[in-house]
């Protein structure tokens, strides 16, 4: 993997824009939120081994990073990800177990990368999201599609299971039984159908400027309460665990600053005015 000079310049709405350039993905932070994208549209953005490396470098670089706030995720040209590039596959007969769980791993850890980590993220699900594509959209916190953002766990399909997290992942955000459906048919989840199953928040004309205003919104907030409050929604949590560790975190948001503004400019009536040290 080979990264190029990141350089700064002035983004279309005259801010200074921080862009990072991998061979595969491009990484951009402007306004505290970073945008991932995936840059192989010739083949509808599917991965290499390569690509998956990028994309967990650049969330890991996006989680460590004090100045984002928002993390989106999107895919070049008419593809959000159509998965892995069967083109690039090694030759699986001729490899053990071990080979193939490694190779596995590296794309789960994008996955778990995205779904734990407390920066918000956004799917701009710009285009066909299918198998590994798709768990990457359903890892994300929210997801906003377009006209043609079809997401499809279509493992079954090919004679294959959701190894990236997608059986894990769909019951949880639409409910055991729509998730059969999806998991057992391999059929499309339309636009359409995302929105009524409250899988995405929008379908919206411009996936990527819907996904960045959504984004927006949440960096506006609060970042500490809006960062525990990421880390508190978890199913698996029992209720007690939950009461305990809002408690502590409770706590860290009366002693923020951030707290403190937010509450003075509600009974002023005014826009809080935080002091962040962003690249405005």
């Amino acid at each position: 993997m080979i990264l190029s000079a990141t350089h700064t310049y002035l983004s279309e709405v005259g801010r200074p824009e921080l862009m990072t350039r991998y061979d595969d993905i491009s990484y951009a932070v402007t306004g505290g939120i970073a945008t991932i994208t995936i840059e192989r549209p010739d083949v509808y953005n599917a991965f290499t081994r390569d690509t998956i490396l990028e994309l967990n470098e650049a969330a890991r670089t996006a989680e460590a990073d004090d100045n984002v706030y928002a993390v989106v995720l999107t895919g070049s040209g008419a593809g959000f990800c159509s998965g892995a590039d069967t083109t690039d596959m090694p030759n699986w007969d001729t490899q053990s177990p071990e080979e193939y769980g490694a190779f596995l791993w590296l794309i789960q850890q994008f996955v778990w990368k995205l779904r734990t980590m407390a920066t918000p993220s956004v799917a701009a699900v710009n285009g066909p999201a299918i198998g590994a594509g798709c768990d990457f959209a359903l890892a994300c916190d929210l997801r906003v599609v377009g006209e043609g953002g079809v997401m499809r766990e279509g493992f079954v399909n090919v004679g294959l299971v959701p190894g990236d997290g997608g059986a894990w992942l769909l019951p949880r955000l639409v409910g055991e039984s729509k998730a059969r459906e999806y998991l057992l048919t391999g059929r499309d989840i339309t636009p359409g159908d995302a929105v009524d199953i409250g899988l995405a928040v929008e379908l919206a004309d411009d996936a990527l400027e819907a996904a960045g205003e959504l984004a927006a919104e949440i960096r506006d907030k609060p970042a500490t309460a809006v960062q525990h409050t990421n880390r508190l929604i978890d199913p698996q949590r029992s209720f007690d665990e939950y009461c305990r560790e809002a408690a502590a975190f409770q706590w860290e948001c009366v002693v923020d600053p951030e707290h403190t503004e937010a509450v003075a400019a509600f009974n002023d009536n005014r826009e809080p005015e935080y002091d962040r040290p962003t690249e405005d």
